[in-house]
């Protein structure tokens, strides 16, 4: 991992393309740098979305960017707050 403080520093993507494991449907939805989002409501279908076991939120499960704090390296956000 590289130290924040330098030019090499990691870009956090907080764009994530996140796909219904029911029907499919596909969004682009902004991640929150501070929250872990437990849950989430497919626009579509109406599918309620939880992290797959081992997995910290929706976005690390089914989107195709993990979360803020995973880029980071700091590990999974489910040790802090959950939304």
């Amino acid at each position: 991992m590289t130290d924040p403080g330098t030019a090499e520093a990691v870009t956090i993507r907080l764009q994530s393309t996140i796909t219904c494991p029911a029907c499919g449907a596909r969004a682009v939805e902004t991640m929150p740098e501070d929250a872990c989002i437990w849950f989430r409501e497919c626009p579509a279908c109406g599918d309620l979305h939880r992290p797959a076991p081992g997995d910290c939120c929706v976005y690390c499960s089914h989107g195709d960017t993990p979360c803020p704090p995973v880029q980071r390296g700091n590990g999974c956000c489910a040790s802090s707050t959950r939304s």
